[in-house]
């Protein structure tokens, strides 16, 4: 297909998008809604993945770095749960399935309790298990880790610029 072929396709494909109602996330309005991301604080999430998912929240919605007015609280409930699947008939399994999960708030800093919106995010992530040594087997959870935090706070941080989107004047 030729490259001029392309272009018209993705010209007519976008008018199209445009006449159903379909607006980019950080179309028009874009430059609010990251401005509003820029001022979320995160909040505090206990043990090591918590702190994985803080990290990953705050490179996400902070992309100007650490906000200069927190307007808004973000509050994470999160966990990490795994289970072993494919056993074997001597009773061990050789796949770990991890299933993480995450509840949250977007609050104005002031008022805490007194939720703008909340959310859930979840995902899921797998690693064999067959004959690893204990080393190999540490350094693929806390990769796990690391990609299950990140694909949450993804969830998250979309969900959050959803509702900033819809509520320009939020707060």
């Amino acid at each position: 297909m030729s490259p001029n072929r392309k272009s018209t396709l993705l010209c007519a494909a976008a008018l199209a998008l445009t006449g159903c109602g379909f607006t980019p996330l950080y179309g028009d309005n874009g430059a609010t809604v990251q401005q509003q991301m820029d001022e979320v604080a995160v909040g505090i999430i206990p043990e090591r993945t918590g702190q994985l998912l803080r990290q990953s929240l705050q490179d996400q919605l902070q992309t100007a770095g650490a906000p200069a007015q927190e307007l808004y609280i973000l509050n994470v409930s999160y966990s990490i749960g795994a289970e072993g699947i494919g056993v074997q008939p001597d009773t061990s399994t050789s796949r770990t399935r991890f299933i993480a999960k995450a509840s949250w708030t977007l609050a104005p800093i002031g008022s805490p309790h007194t939720p703008l919106v909340r959310g859930q995010a979840s995902t899921e992530d797998a690693l064999n298990v067959v004959d690893q040594q204990y080393f190999a087997g540490t350094l693929e959870t806390s990769t796990i880790d690391q990609q299950v935090a990140n694909e949450i706070a993804a969830q998250i941080s979309t969900q959050v610029a959803a509702y900033f989107k819809t509520h320009p004047n939020a707060g």
